[in-house]
């Protein structure tokens, strides 16, 4: 990835000393494996970029609510009121995504209930940055739900646009379109679009950045129909199949997990 050239001399939204990060699988990290089986993700590699602007980078705090597997009312009930109580300067703020692909929500509920939790943040805290959802039109399963995806986009832009609130735009990040930016589940972003995504945030404070989120690929080698026809059917059988079995059962991913940073902490 080459380096970005763009700087400025302070973000555009003043400088940050603290950050609460609330969420799903996406903020908690998922695809991006760390030490002792816990996850980096975007949030993580956020909060370092947030931390080097300061001129003592140590005195920085950060925290991580999000728990994978969580809904809207779940993030409400439990990561929202937290982040309130620690108000901090900066909370990310991305859920809806797991309401969005169960069958039978309605995006335009799901907004209200997203935009009450947003003015309870505003409330309390420095800056709330909003996430919209990721195009999903290449994405199995989930391409025939893009529709749906863009409404709930559309919303949290608009809620963005009601409260102030900065948004990190993933619809219009091109690289993540690549299955390189992807874990092996084709649910979860890999490191590299882990990486991505946080220099992506970085970018929308106005922080400067040393690599482009939206950096070219270098091309991959072509693949015949039967390599893609048996990668679709490897992936059925180790990640759709037990996705489809959780739902019908009523499980989550995030049953008995707990928030990975719940305090406001140094890097």
């Amino acid at each position: 990835m080459a380096d970005d050239s763009r700087e400025t001399d302070k973000n555009a939204f003043g400088s940050f000393g603290s950050y609460a990060a609330i969420g799903d699988s996406f903020t908690e990290g998922v695809g991006d494996p760390g030490p002792g089986g816990s996850y980096v993700g975007w949030a993580d590699r956020f909060a370092v970029l947030l931390a080097d602007q300061l001129p003592e980078p140590e005195d920085f705090r950060y925290a991580n609510l999000a728990v994978r597997g969580r809904l809207l009312d779940q993030i409400v009930a439990e990561q929202v009121p937290r982040a309130r109580e620690l108000a901090p300067d900066l909370v990310t703020f991305c859920a809806g995504g797991n309401d969005i692909i169960r069958p039978g929500t309605d995006p335009d509920d799901v907004a209200e209930r997203f935009e009450r939790a947003v003015r309870e943040l505003t409330s309390a805290v420095g800056t709330v940055m909003v996430t919209t959802g990721f195009d999903t039109r290449d994405v199995p399963v989930l391409k025939h739900l893009r529709g749906k995806i863009a409404t709930y986009t559309a919303h949290v832009r608009a809620i963005a646009d009601r409260y102030d609130c900065p948004v990190l735009d993933l619809w219009s990040l091109r690289s993540v379109q690549d299955r390189r930016a992807w874990d092996d589940d084709r649910l979860h972003l890999s490191p590299e679009g882990h990486t991505r995504v946080a220099l992506r945030a970085a970018q929308v404070l106005g922080l400067p950045v040393p690599a482009d989120p939206d950096q070219e690929w270098p091309p991959l080698p072509a693949r015949g129909p039967l390599e893609v026809r048996r990668d679709d059917i490897l992936w059925a059988r180790e990640y759709l199949v037990p996705w489809i079995g959780r739902r019908l059962r009523g499980e989550s991913s995030g049953d008995h997990v707990e928030a990975k940073r719940p305090d406001l902490m140094p890097l």
